[in-house]
């Protein structure tokens, strides 16, 4: 199943899942309890947003080889964790803005995955009963702020830089699912999840030792090689196997 979040006439938000004709709405959502309604709205004027808006995004950094490389560090021996704020959360189309205090805003393709229930001190063993599904994610972050200020908070708390979507995946394996990023077409970052240094149920059971997650959060997988800079005009876009396509343009701040 693919899980959206959609703005409806009046600016309500309703949890929605994708069927052949379009999207039926439901009431609830799908971390508690929800039932479909009569309401289905047709793609083409379906205005979706991130597919979930969570109380915290965990990332995890050098968790690929090749990204670790072309940082120039070494591969860490357990994983490197690091918040972004919710209000760093954009959806689909929505503008990724480049502030004027930063000077190098690169994109980072990663897989997205959605917390289901509340986890905390959960086994490996354990970590696929707390997992929703999937999405796609691109943890925008300025290189040149990372590298002044020694830590990441700054770089990667910018809102627009955590754009999410465009649906939860339900029904997939995450263990080697391709993901491409392209800017304006051209590829940029081309691997693929089984190249993770940690995978998807090491990455629940470490985080969730060192904070509970509750449902709805969102744990970010890290990015592989090729990562560059964005500039106002851009269209990027963060494509992973059966899970979908997220866009964002890119514009300049003030």
């Amino acid at each position: 199943m693919k899980i959206v979040r959609v703005r409806l006439a009046g600016d309500e938000i309703a949890y929605g899942a994708v069927e052949p004709e379009g999207i039926r709405v439901h009431q609830g959502s799908p971390f508690v309890a929800w039932e479909p309604t009569e309401t289905l709205v047709p793609f083409e004027i379906a205005h979706l947003l991130a597919p979930v808006f969570p109380t915290k995004v965990i990332g995890v950094g050098r968790n690929y080889a090749g990204h670790a490389a072309e940082r120039g560090v070494e591969i860490p021996a357990e994983p490197v964790l690091f918040l972004k704020p919710a209000t760093a959360v954009i959806g689909p189309e929505a503008p990724i803005v480049l502030p004027p205090d930063a000077r190098e805003v690169h994109h980072e393709g990663e897989l997205a995955v959605v917390v289901g229930r509340v986890a905390h001190r959960v086994a490996p063993e354990d970590a696929g009963g707390f997992i929703l599904g999937y999405t796609a994610a691109n943890d925008v972050s300025a290189r040149d702020l990372q590298r002044r200020d020694g830590q990441w908070a700054r770089a990667k708390g910018f809102d627009t830089f955590c754009p999410l979507g465009p649906a939860i995946e339900t029904e997939v394996d995450p263990g080697d699912l391709s993901i491409t990023c392209t800017v304006n077409g051209d590829i940029r970052q081309q691997a693929a999840t089984a190249d993770m240094v940690f995978g998807v149920a090491e990455l629940l059971a470490f985080a969730s030792r060192v904070m509970t997650l509750l449902p709805g959060d969102v744990i970010l997988t890290g990015t592989p090689a090729g990562t560059s800079a964005l500039h106002p005009g851009d269209r990027v876009e963060v494509a992973i196997e059966r899970i979908g396509a997220l866009r964002n343009p890119v514009v300049a701040g003030r």
